[in-house]
């Protein structure tokens, strides 16, 4: 959980500071105020791109020093923090407890995990979107994922290059990457495995309110990977990519009440498929991490029924900290307390 978040040349937010409390973080304010943004920094302290997958030099802000800091303290006291300098404004720097680190590392402090409008088309997009989301899921539940994963692409992009190259590539190299590719792999299999399994338990189990999920992997989980890639130099060259792999895999939705996939279901169906899979996945981070996960709902309430809604905040009530953004402070009147109430303008946030 995050106590306290400080932002410095973030988007629209030269500077800002929120202290927020456990249960809800509620953000209101006009569209364009800058709401989404501060989601966009919460999710900026977990690996990867965050919530927009922006360049880091999109985070910054117009007309700022050139790069942006994001900086928080957690509920046990430690501090965590990522941002840029003007002088590097791709080059993402981390730092724990004040002393530098990895991304991948971040994992380790804080599983956050995210839904936006944009992800209402995530069951009907290309399977790299759903993958993604998937390693966000796993993540929380195995924070080395992220390691293994990173690893993974480092290698593969490697053998991109080799395989690329004019000329006759070395073999032996190649063979050490493919090496390092199957190991890696190996272990993004079974963490998503894993996940999976857990959470298609979790999903049996869970109260009705939302449409029940089934859950499975198809692709991208061949047995020797180190054969199948050396097999497939000649036809991997000619792609420019490797066309085999765990980066290759699809996360497989389907309505199980309906017995129909995911991307057959209608728009409200699908919307109410993701809340489902989030929710029990929250409760599943809380029991297995001991450590509730932080949760980041970007315009979720404006769509829904007054009933519905109030049976979202219930099912969303103790599952871990979660920030809420939405135009009209009104939409979350009947939110359950705890709640930390902010109004966004003017690239200003106060006490709502």
């Amino acid at each position: 959980m995050l106590a306290r978040l400080v932002l410095t040349d973030v988007r629209n937010h030269a500077a800002a500071t929120i202290d927020a409390g456990p249960g809800f973080v509620v953000l209101a304010g006009d569209n364009g105020a800058g709401k989404t943004n501060v989601l966009e920094a919460v999710s900026l302290l977990a690996p990867g791109r965050g919530l927009r997958r922006a360049a880091l030099s999109d985070v910054a802000r117009q007309g700022g020093a050139g790069g942006f800091g994001i900086a928080a303290t957690l509920a046990d006291g430690d501090t965590v923090g990522t941002g840029t300098v003007a002088s590097a404004p791709e080059r993402r720097i981390v730092r724990i407890n004040g002393a530098t680190a990895p991304a991948t590392a971040l994992a380790e402090r804080l599983s956050i995990l995210w839904l936006t409008p944009a992800m209402d088309r995530l069951f009907v997009e290309p399977a790299s979107e759903r993958r993604r989301f998937l390693d966000r899921l796993t993540l929380a539940l195995h924070p080395g994922h992220a390691r293994q994963t990173a690893r993974y692409e480092a290698a593969m992009r490697a053998r991109n290059r080799l395989l690329s190259e004019d000329g006759v590539p070395d073999a032996e190299w190649l063979a050490a990457l493919e090496t390092a590719m199957a190991e890696h792999g190996e272990a993004i299999v079974a963490a998503r495995r894993a996940t999976l399994g857990a959470l298609g338990e979790r999903l049996a189990e869970a109260p009705g309110g939302f449409a029940r999920a089934g859950l499975a992997i198809e692709g991208g989980e061949e047995g020797d990977l180190a054969r199948l890639l050396a097999q497939a130099r000649g036809r991997d060259a000619a792609a420019g990519r490797t066309l085999a792999g765990p980066h290759r895999s699809d996360l497989i939705v389907t309505h199980v009440d309906k017995r129909q996939a995911a991307a057959q279901s209608s728009t409200g169906e699908q919307k109410a498929l993701l809340f489902g899979i989030v929710l029990a996945h929250a409760a599943l981070v809380a029991d297995r991490t001991g450590r509730p996960p932080v949760l980041l709902l970007d315009e979720v309430a404006a769509h829904l029924d007054p009933t519905r809604r109030a049976a979202l905040f219930a099912a969303l009530a103790g599952v871990g900290q979660v920030w809420l953004t939405g135009t009209e402070p009104g939409l979350f009147a009947d939110l359950p307390e705890p709640a930390t109430r902010l109004i966004v303008a003017d690239a200003k946030i106060r006490q709502g």
